[in-house]
């Protein structure tokens, strides 16, 4: 495996850790303002940024983002996502051992879960490991993101319909709108090296940010109707899982050779994202 796409990889560790931190933090400020409705963004978008926990997960969220870019632009997508999964879980064991949150039974299944797949994610890596992967055709790329976007918002009119009587329904068209965002941020990065600061002004550019602002509107109204811990999993898992599986259909990454490594490599993603709805998110100590 090529030294930078293991940097790449360090840094999707990095990207879990953050960037759950931050989901809880705009979860404590989604819950403490009133009800906001995404079919109006923007009255929802200042209430958001009206409360100071909101704001401050926002700015972690933002470092998390900065480390998810690099991690994106350095290592194939498959493998980052799966790291980012796995951080989930990761994410429980640091916060009993570092801030003294008891860890149920399941919770530490779920970080078993998760070594082994990560375990058997690292011995089929294969080819995969040998480039970062980011060319693709754009016909392709367009393709899978209108078809991740059109699910999304075939939820969130169901959760209109049913008048947002389900959480789960807001939480997954956030996490395929935020999949959506992540495959265009790697495709994006296979133009840095010609186009430099110049990709801020490539129309990727601003998909990037309508599908990122969507998906946090949407978001944040799924943490105000559905209970926090299988939000933000069914959130996390829609979006890891259509980016893993982009890296297949959209960037053309690699199978493992033979047979078995494929099952293998199949079992191990189905134990990472396994792992990710076992385990529920840390609880914060009570000051």
């Amino acid at each position: 495996m090529k030294a930078s796409v293991q940097i790449g990889l360090l840094l999707a560790l990095a990207t879990a850790f953050v960037s759950l931190l931050g989901f809880l933090y705009k979860q404590r400020g989604a819950a403490a303002i009133e009800t906001i409705e995404w079919r109006r963004p923007l009255r929802a978008v200042r209430l958001l940024f009206s409360n100071r926990w909101f704001v401050l997960g926002i700015v972690v969220a933002m470092g998390s983002w900065g480390f998810h870019v690099s991690a994106l632009a350095l290592a194939p997508i498959s493998l980052v996502q799966s790291v980012i999964a796995g951080g989930l879980v990761l994410l429980t064991v640091m916060a009993e051992r570092l801030f003294g949150i008891e860890v149920s039974r399941r919770e530490w299944i779920g970080v078993a879960l998760c070594a082994a797949g990560l375990a058997f994610l690292a011995a089929t890596v294969g080819h995969t490991g040998d480039d970062k992967h980011s060319a693709y055709t754009g016909s392709t790329l367009a393709a899978y993101d209108v078809v991740l976007v059109s699910v999304s918002l075939a939820l969130m009119w169901l959760a209109h319909v049913r008048g947002d009587a389900t959480g789960l329904a807001l939480a997954v068209a956030a996490g395929l709108q935020w999949g959506a965002s992540d495959v265009a941020i790697k495709a994006l990065s296979d133009h840095l090296g010609a186009d430099g600061v110049g990709v801020l002004v490539n129309p990727l550019a601003f998909v990037i940010l309508v599908l990122s602002l969507v998906g946090m509107v949407v978001s944040a109204r799924s943490l105000q109707v559905g209970e926090a811990v299988p939000v933000i999993a069914a959130t996390s898992a829609a979006a890891n899982l259509t980016t893993i599986a982009s890296g297949l259909v959209v960037f053309g990454e690699p199978l493992p050779d033979g047979a078995l490594a494929v099952v293998v490599r199949l079992c191990a993603f189905c134990l990472v994202m396994g792992a990710a709805f076992l385990t529920p998110a840390p609880r914060p100590v009570e000051p």
